[in-house]
């Protein structure tokens, strides 16, 4: 088979790097669009709150082990090759996914269920950690230099379509059946899909041949022996990943999860958006964000990775209030007139796991502003009106421009920083951190703040710190590296 080349084949090397990444993204993804649903199937029905707690907990350690998982493939990718490890990161991850839609529900096999889902939580937070160094390196060493940020921001945008493509699916199935056959069982169908997108990534990267660079250092004999070594017990290197972690990771991690995750998080906890549309909100704010990647990407080849990635955190940590103060008006149905007269009353019947028949009885209000609020078995949930979703769209969108501001250039930036014989290794453990840790601890850490003080928007604090010294520690520390040689 003939080798790849750059010139030759860079969209063919882009498509199949990308296509695999989104999909690990996607099944990573489904798992916390679902969290509510998997708290009520796989945890104890008593005490639902700490079911909940628990499902978001197993959530967050899919993101702390990514750094261990970084560490393990990023190895194996220095040694054997970014190929073949990319490959495994894939099976790994759809296999896991795939597994947890096949899971029996707490009801049936008991703590067994939790345990299981701890388990692939675990494989799939090690899958990714070794899927996005693996890639990224992959497309920039096929990449020409003075087009790197631009060939490398397509692997970007894998992530925010994987969240896309999760909510879409989610969305497809749920409306098109009841919602209490989707909470039955149509929520598993979105985790057994994922086998196909897996089966048709891995005949399309299987395809491929080793990144050019690494082949001929390894004909060379010149590949590292010990690349962790080599990556945190060389002083110099070891600065350059600090460098990587608190100037750019750290912050891009933060502002990525607060303009997707806890954006969505905050529409259906706090506000409490009725789940269809605050995942369709979410999908189109994502949808016309998603183009600025590719835009952003382009521009740091021509301005630089730094000037881009830092403004983005500063904006970002100066806009965040006053959004969220903005959406958090829209929400607050405490402020809003009630027509006293104008509701009428819903009753819906639907068959538990034991087998009862329950009689939910939901009222539903309307409000001057033509928002609608179903409280269901003492649950309020928020529809509101088409003036203000385009509103909340466009509070999403802006956040989205942040994300792609500072995840653009993030990988041709990581890449262009390390050595070719350790850079899967070097680049992949303080992406990991950034994203895995200051980022996934987001919401957890945000829910304390929270709870503590008591207000909505206490949760911002955290990013807003991060960001900003993220940025005061990388206009310090990073030097501009735009399209030096590998």
């Amino acid at each position: 088979m003939k080798t790849l080349t750059a010139k030759q084949n860079i969209w063919q090397v882009i498509f199949a790097s990308s296509a695999g990444t989104l999909i690990e993204w996607y099944d990573f993804y489904i798992f916390g669009s679902l969290s509510s649903i998997i708290s009520e199937k796989f945890f104890p029905p008593s005490n639902p709150e700490l079911a909940y707690i628990a499902t978001l907990a197993f959530f967050a350690v899919g993101f702390i082990v990514r750094p261990f998982g970084a560490i393990v493939f990023g190895h194996l990718g220095d040694k054997a090759g970014r190929k073949y490890t990319f490959l495994l990161t894939l099976m790994i991850m759809g296999g896991s996914t795939f597994a947890i839609g096949l899971i029996p529900s707490y009801a049936t096999v008991g703590l067994v269920a939790p345990a299981l889902i701890l388990v692939l939580r675990l494989l799939q937070g090690l899958a990714l950690g070794g899927e996005y160094g693996g890639a990224a390196t992959y497309v920039a060493e096929h990449s020409p230099a003075e087009r790197r940020g631009y060939y490398t921001s397509f692997i970007q945008t894998t992530a925010t379509l994987g969240l896309f493509v999760s909510l879409g699916v989610i969305l497809a199935t749920r409306t098109s059946m009841s919602s209490e056959a989707f909470n039955e069982w149509g929520w598993r169908i979105p985790f057994l899909l994922s086998i196909l997108l897996v089966v048709m990534s891995y005949y399309i990267r299987i395809r491929l041949q080793e990144s050019p660079l690494f082949a001929q250092m390894k004909s060379e004999g010149k590949t590292s022996t010990n690349p962790i070594k080599e990556s945190f017990g060389n002083k110099e290197n070891l600065k350059l990943v600090l460098i990587a972690l608190f100037g750019a990771t750290m912050g891009q991690g933060v502002v990525w999860y607060t303009g997707q995750f806890y954006a969505l998080s905050f529409l259906q906890k706090t506000m409490n958006i009725e789940f269809v549309q605050s995942n369709i909100i979410i999908a189109i704010g994502l949808l016309l964000g998603t183009p600025f990647f590719i835009y952003f990407g382009g521009l740091s080849d021509r301005i630089g990775r730094k000037k881009i990635m830092m403004a983005g955190m500063l904006i970002a940590a100066l806009a965040y209030y006053p959004i969220y103060a903005a959406m958090d008006n829209i929400g607050n149905v405490d402020k809003k007139m009630e027509l006293k007269d104008a509701f009428r009353i819903e009753n819906k019947s639907h068959r538990t796991d034991a087998g009862e028949m329950v009689t939910v009885t939901t009222r539903v209000h309307t409000y001057d502003d033509a928002t609608i609020m179903n409280e269901t078995d003492g649950k309020k949930e928020i529809i509101v009106s088409t003036k203000n979703m385009t509103f909340l769209v466009l509070l999403i969108f802006i956040q989205v421009l942040f994300v792609t501001m500072v995840y653009a250039p993030i990988a041709a930036f990581l890449v262009e920083l390390f050595p070719t014989r350790i850079r899967y290794t070097s680049m992949s453990l303080p992406y990991h951190i950034g994203n895995g840790v200051f980022g996934g601890l987001l919401p957890t850490i945000s829910t304390i703040l929270v709870t503590q003080y008591n207000n909505h928007l206490a949760g911002l604090i955290y990013p807003i710190a991060i960001a900003l010294i993220c940025f005061v520690f990388g206009m310090v520390m990073i030097r501009e590296r735009k399209g030096e040689p590998l």
